[in-house]
């Protein structure tokens, strides 16, 4: 997290000093902002911008309450607009790394808002607000791992499940749980590094997958896409046990 920590400093240390940058445009503001970001990581280290402008470091996660109150409150809602764009893009992107259905899912939503700003359909304020909201959901959705008691990995297998279509609701949380927990199992005891390249492995794995389905009574209907998905997310779960090792 050191890069993520030092970039919400600079950028609130960027923030503490707009008062005297009222003059500036949009282009020179942003210039500026990525000039301070661009010091903030040097090759001796991490320099502490807070304690170089003799600030408090406050809570710098982009989705605690405090944060997203200062940001509704900055007096450029277009910089608001394109901070919070930047730094909901940053989250998405790390979330792909772990959770495809999540990361599609919140990068629509994103697309969707920026689009209606950028076609002047709504103001810069309404925009504010939904981005603040968005952000709210993505701190929702890390904790919905923990009220299912799922692992993080087990979540990300339970969302390739389709959970939200009506026809799968119907098995209820119990037994979708159920099925994310045996998936993850699976897919750690069948694969191995490179196995994507390897068409009889992802063979033996699709044919894993919907057995699995099967056993706990998924619509068969919506077998097919369900396994799809699932693989598509046992390939990021392999990536990212073979980078950790």
């Amino acid at each position: 997290m050191r890069d993520d920590v030092v970039f919400f400093q600079a950028v609130q240390v960027a923030l503490s000093k707009r008062a005297s940058s009222e003059g500036k445009t949009d282009e020179e503001l942003d210039h500026a902002m990525r000039q301070i970001v661009s010091r903030a990581v040097v090759p001796d280290g991490i320099l502490d911008v807070f304690a170089s402008a003799g600030l408090p470091k406050p809570d710098v996660s982009i989705l605690s309450d405090d944060f997203l109150n200062e940001v509704r409150d900055m007096h450029r809602p277009n910089l608001a607009v394109e901070l919070l764009r930047k730094l909901l893009k940053g989250e998405i992107k790390a979330r792909r790394k772990k959770n495809i259905v999540q990361a599609r899912s919140f990068t629509e939503m994103l697309e969707q808002t920026i689009r209606r700003y950028q076609n002047r359909a709504v103001e810069a304020a309404q925009i504010i607000e939904e981005l603040i909201q968005l952000a709210r959901e993505m701190r929702e959705a890390n904790a919905r791992g923990e009220e299912l008691g799922l692992s993080e990995d087990e979540l990300a297998f339970y969302d390739a499940l389709e959970t939200n279509d009506s026809a799968v609701q119907v098995l209820g949380d119990e037994i979708l749980c159920n099925i994310a927990r045996k998936l993850v199992q699976t897919v750690r005891d069948n694969v191995r590094i490179d196995w994507t390249f390897r068409e009889d492995v992802r063979a033996n794995l699709r044919r894993l997958i919907k057995r699995n389905l099967r056993r706990y009574g998924y619509p068969p209907d919506k077998q097919e896409k369900a396994t799809k998905t699932v693989l598509e997310q046992a390939e990021m779960f392999s990536d990212g046990r073979a980078n950790a090792q």
